[in-house]
């Protein structure tokens, strides 16, 4: 037995690896810079902890989740290794303890969050620590093609200067092709070193549904699927009306939003968790650090503004490997409010430069002046104060850190003793006519968005494409085959088709009609190898379904545009 199997047996009990997780540690242990993609749930913790453990020096460990460094810095407490965590809302002498504590070597893992990579303080004791590892956790955020790009992440980049020869670990559960590449440019891999396990999810039906009446249609799935599930919706308000109609239905169901105060939130996460809630209704907040292997059905009702996004909360159901369903409901006005998300996120510039001058004067800043000031900021008067849309004031907040002005570090989660948002200035306070907002911060990324968006409206309205394929093809996957249980295969198959036969008739109507402008059915049937029922079946299915296909008058036909592209 290697000295990994016997720490993977000594400190968590396992007689073997999960997939690929041996793969990654033998690569980091040779000390290549590795990138990693394993679906949530997938062990990725391991894969760091593991190796770490086998060397000599302290291991680095950078995430934006507040509430899951420290559930596993506690994780590992309890099975006796030395762990802790450093993060925005301590004060600067445990800061200053504990980092005098991770020189010393008193420590195997350090946590941190990526805002702290910037100070002074933590790069004078980073000199002075032998780090074995560096571990970034969530890496897609350093891609500004990802769709969570946080700014504070490409600090990572001066941490690997200051850190020569120390192997890099970055960890994803989803990245698309180009997010791939970016991650390892920007975190400055000395080779490209990828290693990925598939996203196909064998047991997992994804569903969308369409329905004018989404709580209506909750509560009936709810009737016919048993067992715990999440439900997902974008307003705080909402998850209230929502939770409150299912418990009025007769079905055990809570709520769960960022707003709550740390005791409700682990309050109502421990009873769902224990079975004593069988739904949770909730905004994304819930779900970090959410490891329940028996959640049998997760519904959207509003859908995220990514397929990134809907594939790791989908992912949150099935993860025993039982059969489990994701179902969006979807109205056919959804995809009107998925696009004016955009407009929400990219506020005209001259607002922007409003809020930029209101935030100055709330601070009393001087022109000139103002920079690397930390100030707590209370967001409800400063709406009050400001007089402008919520929502606009906050993603104008978020533009102007991507362009340098400011650094706006949100109220944490149920983990930290921060209380309110904190705004630093990192550049003197300029005139509003000064401001430049770059395309990169501003352009750039809305066109990105636009696209992002697009992928989800193709996935809520297609009626053609395996939605299983159609996610995996979004993340790079090329060569899958039809899940056969999601409601685009499982229309098929209602007509006694299975997806093998369904797929070859189709591709061949395919190189049979690329040449003609149409063939007559009676035509076509002498021609394929198929009885004469599933090839009927099969066209009349391609017809309704399937845009590149039309039937007039007996006739087939494809549109030549679409098919000479396929």
């Amino acid at each position: 037995m290697d000295v990994y199997h016997k720490i993977l047996g000594k400190y968590w009990g396992y007689p073997a690896f999960r997939p690929l997780q041996e793969d990654i540690i033998h690569s980091v242990c040779a000390g290549r810079d590795t990138l990693g993609l394993m679906p949530t749930g997938g062990g990725k913790s391991v894969t760091f902890q593991v190796p770490a453990l086998a060397m000599e020096g302290i291991c680095l460990v950078i995430t934006p989740l507040i509430a899951l460094m420290r559930d596993q810095v506690d994780n590992l407490r309890r099975v006796g290794i030395k762990a802790t965590a450093v993060y925005s809302g301590m004060g600067r002498q445990e800061i200053v303890a504990e980092l005098e504590n991770c020189v010393s070597g008193q420590y195997k893992f350090l946590y941190v969050s990526p805002e702290r990579l910037a100070t002074g303080l933590f790069r004078e004791k980073l000199q002075a620590m032998n780090v074995c590892l560096l571990v970034v956790d969530e890496s897609h955020c350093i891609s500004q093609w990802g769709y969570d790009f946080r700014p504070s992440y490409l600090h990572i980049a001066d941490i690997r200067e200051q850190l020569p020869g120390v192997p890099v670990l970055a960890l994803t559960a989803t990245a698309t092709p180009e997010v791939v590449d970016d991650i390892q440019r920007r975190l400055l891999f000395k080779e490209k070193n990828v290693f990925r396990t598939s996203f196909v999810r064998p047991n997992l039906a994804y569903i969308v549904r369409r329905t004018e009446d989404k709580l209506g249609t909750l509560a009936y799935i709810l009737g016919k699927v048993p067992g715990t599930a999440i439900v997902y919706t974008r307003s705080r308000k909402q998850t209230k009306e929502a939770a409150l109609f299912l418990q009025q239905a007769g079905i055990s169901a809570d709520f769960f939003h960022a707003g709550l105060n740390r005791e409700e939130k682990a309050i109502r996460q421990h009873r769902w968790k224990n079975n004593e809630c069988r739904v949770m209704v909730a905004t994304n907040a819930f779900g970090m650090g959410i490891d329940k292997p028996n959640v049998r059905l997760v519904v959207h009702l509003d859908m995220p503004g990514s397929l990134e996004e809907y594939f790791q909360e989908a992912g949150r159901v099935g993860r025993d490997s039982r059969k489990a369903f994701a179902v969006a409901l979807c109205t056919d006005t959804d995809s009107f409010h998925l696009k004016k998300r955009i407009d929400d996120e990219f506020p005209e510039k001259k607002l922007i430069g409003k809020v930029y001058e209101a935030l100055g004067d709330y601070f009393r800043i001087q022109e000139g002046q103002g920079k690397d000031i930390v100030h707590n900021f209370e967001l409800t008067d400063f709406y009050s104060t400001c007089q402008l849309p919520p929502l606009q004031i906050h993603h104008a907040l978020k533009l102007l850190e991507l362009s340098g002005y400011i650094e706006y570090c949100e109220a944490m989660d149920e983990s930290s003793f921060q209380t309110a948002p904190q705004i630093t200035y990192t550049h003197p306070r300029v005139q509003k006519n000064a401001l430049i907002i770059p395309s990169s911060a501003y352009e750039k990324r809305r066109e990105r968005m636009k696209k992002r968006i697009s992928k989800v409206v193709e996935y809520m309205n297609g009626v053609h494409i395996c939605r299983s394929r159609l996610l995996l093809s979004y993340f790079g996957e090329k060569n899958t085959e039809d899940c056969g249980c999601c409601d685009v295969c499982l229309s098929k198959n209602d007509s006694g088709l299975n997806n093998r036969d369904f797929n070859a008739i189709r591709d061949l109507l395919l190189r049979l009609l690329s040449t003609r402008q149409l063939l007559p059915v009676t035509t076509l049937l002498p021609l394929l190898p198929f009885p004469e029922e599933k090839i009927v079946t099969t066209i009349r299915f391609l017809a309704e379904h399937d845009k590149r296909f039309y039937l007039k008058e007996g006739k087939v036909g494809i549109f030549t545009d679409i098919g000479n592209a396929r």
